[in-house]
């Protein structure tokens, strides 16, 4: 051994050690945050149908994702959206965060101010139900909302059912073409847009010329119902949407997408849920066939005669679910708010 090697011998020797540490600290590091995620945060994985107290309902889905938690939200309408951040407080409690943009002015080189809007929900747990607080600005931006909900866990969704043996009890004509007897505002206090026009049950939602605008309520058959196969014809004229709601959990999308590329908001998708698998709308103003089978929470649909959702798994509500409980029986609601729509030879038959 030369002398400079006899120098650096102790050096490495040193630097061995420093890593034999580091290497240690790290695997500490893992094993603490493993075990920190399977007592407490571990307790919250997992999905929950949320009633909020005032109307509307919510979606939460807690998982983990390479040691930490994540999620994803739905909070009364819209989509369901990624989790800002969410967080352990103690075994008990629960923080999740929810943000968006809103651009407040750009100027003349394009560059932009905008705010990023916070909601913090606040959620303890109890067992297996959960009580909360949700603080925020108000969508106008002029003040801050604040709505408690209280929820319980959904069980997971369960395997495919075989379609094939399916057993059907006697169809029921939902809309006789005549008059909307088998029907009701599920908002007697919102505007109604639905009336009956030569045999067809039709929404125009006219605003005013002048004044605040009108936010039309949704439609629903007087009769609930648990799983089924819906079969109607709709007409959305170019550049409206509307939507079909199973049990008034879910969406069906009815959308003027003719020409779009794919996406969970196109004709016949579940809303912001399940994607359809190949565009089969027809142009805006045509008749379109919608074929809908809902069983043990799966969702299958058959639009202008091509399957587009095969028996796919359903884990949770859509924007403007009236309901959080995916077990109890529920209505079909027809969409009012969002523009011009009419539908006809509405037949439902129920899965025994």
């Amino acid at each position: 051994m030369d002398q400079i090697s006899k120098q650096t011998e102790p050096m490495k020797k040193v630097a061995f050690t420093i890593i034999a540490v580091l290497m240690t600290s790290t695997s500490l590091f893992a094993n603490i945050r493993c075990e920190s995620l399977n007592d407490s945060e571990n307790s919250f994985l997992g999905m929950w149908g949320i009633d909020i107290k005032g109307g509307g309902v919510g979606w939460l889905n807690i998982h983990e994702e390479q040691g930490f938690l994540d999620g994803e939200l739905l909070w009364i309408g819209g989509s369901v959206i990624p989790v800002s951040d969410i967080y352990v407080v103690d075994d008990h409690t629960l923080v999740v965060t929810r943000t968006d943009e809103q651009i407040l002015k750009k100027d003349s080189l394009g560059t932009e101010r905008k705010h990023i809007r916070t909601w913090t929900f606040r959620i303890t747990k109890t067992d297996n139900e959960i009580t909360g607080t949700m603080s925020g600005p108000s969508w106008d931006g002029t003040g801050e909302q604040i709505s408690d909900f209280k929820g319980k866990r959904m069980p997971p969704v369960g395997p495919k059912p075989n379609l094939n043996t399916l057993s059907y009890g006697k169809s029921i004509q939902l809309f006789n073409g005549k008059d909307m007897n088998d029907w009701r505002p599920v908002n007697p206090n919102q505007p109604n847009g639905f009336e009956v026009v030569n045999g067809t049950l039709r929404n125009d939602p006219v605003q005013p010329k002048t004044g605040a605008h009108l936010y039309y309520g949704n439609l629903r058959t007087e009769q609930e119902f648990n799983d089924f196969n819906l079969k109607l014809e709709v007409n959305v004229p170019k550049g409206n949407n509307s939507g079909i709601y199973l049990k008034g959990l879910y969406e069906i999308q009815v959308m003027d997408s003719y020409g779009l590329a794919l996406d969970s908001h196109n004709m016949g998708a579940l809303y912001s849920r399940i994607t359809p698998s190949e565009g089969a709308e027809k142009q805006g103003g045509e008749w379109q066939t919608l074929d809908i089978t809902l069983v043990d929470r799966h969702v299958s649909v058959i639009l202008n005669g091509k399957k587009i959702i095969n028996n796919k798994p359903v884990i949770g509500p859509t924007g403007g679910a009236i309901s959080s409980d995916v077990f109890a029986p529920g209505p079909i609601c027809l969409q009012g708010d969002h523009g011009n729509v009419a539908y006809r030879n509405i037949v439902l038959t129920p899965i025994l």
